[in-house]
């Protein structure tokens, strides 16, 4: 949840911390996440910034290493990290034997000698080295327009898995096209092409009718849109990038996939993922429920989600979905901002916390805003927030991937540490402090109240409004039901957001209480389905 040169300045850090705990040999048998499209050009840019990473830190990193130097020494030697005058020395592992000042002066006297001195260590932004600055200006412009950095005909849609592409949303079918684009009503049942890349056209020549007229006329299609944060995009960090025991040559074979969607993996999210599951379960995605009911859905989803993003910043990038009111099918907008508006990582997190009154000004200028862009007959869902206490209750005690091989570093030393460095995801819950956490989530069970009665009360011309809670508690008595345990379902390295278990669990208790409640939302079922994969197979693929 944090900006990307925050994450940049933090990553030396992440990778400096395994090397520390390393001391049996790396293990070369874990399965690697899908990763594909990437152009020849993004990977001999990455390839070529991690051999100059290597070539320019890592004969000092090895030296302070192999002189029995811990992580936190490493990261402060090169001024990665920097401890600011007045406030408290922050460190993961323990403290050295002797004062940590005398510590670092040696380890400093020890990289003044290293003949590898190429860089200036004055500089913490490691944004500034000149290898590093392009790729951080492809990330940061990304990140701050959210649409794709690969848009030749500017309709939002990509034919580029990352940096916004069809991992985000659904694959152009024709990028040299401004109108061809998914999720638009077809352009005169797409005889000659196909218009909304849902690889549905042509004509039957067996009766001269339009196969999309045949197959999706009448048959409601719609879109899934996400309006999100983190855990909305599916943010993830492997643990085999920062567990010594776990890295190999195959543990960072998706990094490039990783940075270039911010360390989100929304082709994998429960919303809007498309790709088979890599978790082992059965439940599918919000969207590849909707495309298995109706296959004229296919490719129309948008994730809109960013991290960081709040009720209070989400008019920043709105403007990045695509919605056509007059040329394109109605959406279902999900809205689930369910962490930033409690999480921050000050010291003193109460204050800074979004009131009841400032998130009802905030959605309701939203909800004018997809009023004026959704097609007539869209439906929005707001998601509430969770009671976040669950991170503590059941990680606390347990130990972090940094701290599995030598036993020295639990979920509480983390949290810890995060706050103190005060870039913590959410102090609030990722704290010993039990009063701060109750206070986080009575904040956080005031702001779903106050969804919950915006969508009681207020009434929309093209949309319909329902509100839904974010039922944490009940996927965890599911996956219990199953023989898993609570703490199964965060991510292991940041300790706070839900996994992909979870991500796709919530879809199936989302889908699942639609279909019963709100039947409507989902559209029919289409008829066509089966003869629709006779003709067109898998209709072009995401």
């Amino acid at each position: 949840m944090k900006s990307p040169r925050k994450l940049l300045m933090a990553a030396p850090l992440l990778f400096l911390l395994p090397l520390h705990a390393l001391a049996s040999p790396a293990y070369d048998d874990q399965p690697a996440r899908h990763s594909n499209g990437h152009s020849c050009v993004e990977k001999l840019l990455l390839k070529t910034t991690c051999y100059l990473v290597v070539d320019m830190f890592g004969p000092d990193i090895i030296t302070l290493l192999s002189m029995d130097k811990n992580a936190d020494v490493v990261c402060h030697t090169l001024e990665f990290c920097k401890q600011d005058p007045g406030q408290p020395l922050c460190h993961l592992y323990p403290l050295p034997k002797e004062t940590w000042k005398f510590t670092l002066e040696k380890a400093r006297q020890i990289v003044k000698k290293s003949p590898t001195l190429k860089y200036s260590r004055s500089d913490s932004n490691i944004c500034s080295l000149p290898f590093l600055a392009k790729i951080c200006e492809m990330i940061k412009s990304a990140i701050k327009n959210s649409v794709p950095f690969k848009d030749v005909d500017s309709d939002k849609y990509s034919v580029f898995p990352t940096l916004r592409g069809y991992h985000w949303r659904g694959r152009d079918c024709n990028d040299s096209n401004g109108m061809a684009y998914p999720g638009r009503r077809p352009d005169n049942w797409d005889i000659h092409q196909d218009s909304n890349c849902n690889g549905i056209w042509g004509v039957d020549p067996k009766d001269g009718i339009p196969y999309e007229k045949k197959f999706c006329e009448g048959s409601q299609p719609r879109g899934i849109i996400l309006l999100g944060d983190s855990a909305g995009a599916h943010f993830h960090i492997s643990p085999e990038w920062i567990t010594a025991s776990q890295i190999s040559l195959k543990s960072f074979v998706n990094l490039p996939t990783a940075i270039t969607d911010e360390l989100n993996w929304p082709q994998l999210s429960g919303i809007t993922g498309f790709l088979n599951s890599t978790s082992g379960i059965t439940e599918d995605s919000i969207y590849l429920r909707l495309r298995k009911r109706n296959r004229c859905n296919h490719r129309d989803y948008q994730n809109i989600s960013k991290n960081g993003a709040s009720s209070q910043n989400l008019e920043k990038f709105i403007e990045s979905l695509s919605r056509n009111q007059l040329l394109d099918h109605p959406a279902i907008v999900i809205y689930a901002m369910i962490g930033n508006d409690v999480c921050n990582g000050k010291s003193d997190s109460v204050p800074k916390m979004t009131t009841p009154e400032k998130l009802y000004s905030k959605v309701m200028q939203t909800l004018k805003y997809l009023n004026s862009h959704l097609p007539n007959g869209s439906h929005v869902i707001l998601y509430g927030l969770p009671d976040g206490t669950f991170l503590w209750d059941n990680l606390h005690n347990k130990y972090h991937p940094l701290g599995q091989l030598n036993k020295d570093v639990t979920y509480a030393h983390f949290y810890s540490f995060l706050n103190c460095l005060q870039v913590s995801p959410c102090q609030g819950w990722m704290s010993s402090n039990e009063t701060l956490r109750t206070l986080t989530s009575q904040r956080a069970e005031q702001l779903s109240n106050t969804l919950k009665k915006i969508a009681t009360r207020k009434k929309f011309t093209n949309f319909n409004l329902f509100y839904m809670d974010f039922d944490f508690q009940g996927i965890i008595k599911e996956w219990q039901k199953r023989g898993g345990q609570p703490w199964q379902l965060i991510e292991p390295v940041d300790g706070f957001h839900p996994n992909e278990v979870a991500s796709l669990l919530l879809a199936d208790v989302f889908w699942k209480k639609v279909q019963l409640q709100w039947p409507q939302v989902l559209g029919k079922e289409n008829p066509f389905n089966s003869q629709i994969e006779k003709v067109f197979g898998e209709q072009g693929g995401h």
